[in-house]
């Protein structure tokens, strides 16, 4: 796992790149130009809507059927629990939690904090995804810092998709592309189903587990950020290897994974309430 951080070890310095002058476009490029202005506007990634925790990233999060005034949701990894680490085979249904979230604007600059009722659900089997429920809702959460939810899109990413991992706790973001699924990736004494992998641009670091992974096409979450191979172990702690359906196991040393959060939507239904056993649903059960 992207461990948890229990307090900042070192600050991160961010410097932009330069801008370059402007030059006018080669004859033979401006018909590309014309095709590219042509295609659909790309959504601009920013830091609204995430959220900081005390050792995590997350973020706030709707589902496509969620009303303005049902109970906003908070996602993160279930790693990232406030109890500790599920073992392998738990899932943690309406449990009571007064957690706090740190709300972040399009800057990255904290406007408030949002507070927890219950862990609506929260595993580390067969995914690794933690989702509280608030004591607000999402009109309240507009009206009060001007932020809207993040949409969890209810389709499969692609591979080659170009994607950004937005931590909310670093106020950083990474930016590479879906390389493609492991079918699945183990790591301790946990196994998860149908691993996101990263291009090597995403060096994702501790403190961004739970981070949301958003389509640069749609702006729509697509999974959770939560591991990466740090040493070139095999199948251990902080470094989990991939499994294929044949049995063969990959290591890929410095690579990092997430958790597909399509399935999600599926399990809660009217005033967001979660229902394990809707048509479609196949989040693991306690």
């Amino acid at each position: 796992m992207k461990k948890p951080l229990v307090a900042a070890l070192f600050a991160l310095v961010i410097t932009g790149a330069g801008a370059a002058p402007a030059v006018a476009a080669p004859a033979e490029d401006r018909a590309a130009l014309a095709e590219d202005r042509a295609a659909p506007a790309v959504q601009a990634v920013t830091f609204a809507g995430t959220v900081s925790l005390s050792n995590c990233s997350g973020s706030v999060v709707r589902f496509p059927a969620s009303e303005d005034d049902d109970p906003a949701m908070v996602m993160s990894n279930g790693h990232c629990l406030e109890t500790g680490f599920p073992p392998a085979g738990t899932v943690v249904v309406d449990r009571a939690s007064s957690r706090t979230f740190g709300l972040l604007n399009s800057a990255g600059t904290r406007l408030g904090t949002l507070r927890a009722s219950k862990i609506a659900y929260g595993t580390m089997t067969d995914t690794d995804v933690a989702l509280y429920q608030l004591t607000t809702t999402y009109a309240q959460i507009k009206s009060s810092y001007g932020i809207t939810a993040l949409t969890l899109n209810d389709t499969r990413p692609a591979a080659g998709s170009a994607i950004t991992v937005v931590s909310g706790y670093w106020k950083r973001t990474y930016a590479c592309n879906v390389d493609g699924f492991a079918y699945r990736l183990k790591e301790g004494a946990w196994t998860w189903k149908d691993s996101v992998r990263y291009t090597s641009a995403c060096q994702t670091i501790g403190g961004t587990s739970g981070s949301p992974v958003i389509d640069n096409a749609t702006g729509k979450v697509v999974a959770v950020n939560n591991t990466g191979n740090e040493d070139g172990g095999r199948c251990t702690d902080n470094n989990p290897c991939e499994v294929s359906e044949s049995g063969t196991v990959t290591v890929r040393q410095g690579i990092n994974y997430a958790q597909q959060t399509y399935q999600i939507p599926a399990c809660f239904g009217l005033d967001n309430k979660l229902d394990l056993s809707r048509s479609g649903c196949t989040l693991p059960k306690p």
